[in-house]
């Protein structure tokens, strides 16, 4: 995945036709971030190299010229939440849970989610969820400013390609 979402950054950065780039998920989560029994069979230098991997592709997500919009449905958790955190705008519809459940498993984000989530929503309630796991629900995440908006499920594709390419005025 994450090579997946370094070509496509890289391909949007270089497609003149292309305006920006929606990331989403299924109709029911962003993401659970990633499988945490595939993480534990890392060695220290695979892990290094894993993490490493992760911060170069979230780092083109976040430096694109062109706006990336993450277009967020139910779990958006762990390295799913750094992958929105590095996009330009996120959305979300009513069924968002965005977490950090890592803390409780003794394991921290390695793909720059703890340095976009405190400067988004602030230390102190990035501390929370990152040693509690709090989950914020999306009204709780739109008060806190970690979502733009939220609209309808229906509705949450059109709005993230409306902010991804804007109408010329």
């Amino acid at each position: 995945m994450l090579a997946d979402v370094a070509k496509e950054i890289s391909a949007l950065r270089s497609t003149d036709g292309l305006a920006g780039a929606v990331i989403t998920g299924t109709s029911r989560a962003f993401a659970a971030g990633a499988e945490i029994a595939e993480i534990a069979r890392l060695s220290a230098a695979e892990g290094h190299e894993f993490s490493r991997n992760g911060q170069r592709a979230f780092n083109l997500v976040e430096q694109s010229r062109k706006p990336t919009v993450a277009a967020i449905r139910g779990y958006c958790m762990g390295g799913a939440l750094d992958l929105a955190l590095a996009c330009h705008v996120r959305i979300a519809a009513p069924d968002a849970l965005f977490a950090h459940p890592g803390g409780g498993i003794g394991i921290m984000t390695g793909w720059g989610g703890t340095q976009r989530l405190p400067r988004l929503i602030g230390r102190s309630r990035a501390f929370e969820m990152f040693i509690t796991g709090r989950r914020l629900d999306a009204c709780e995440a739109l008060e806190c400013g970690l979502v733009n908006t939220i609209v309808q499920p229906g509705d949450l594709i059109t709005a993230a390609i409306a902010r991804a390419a804007p109408s010329p005025r």
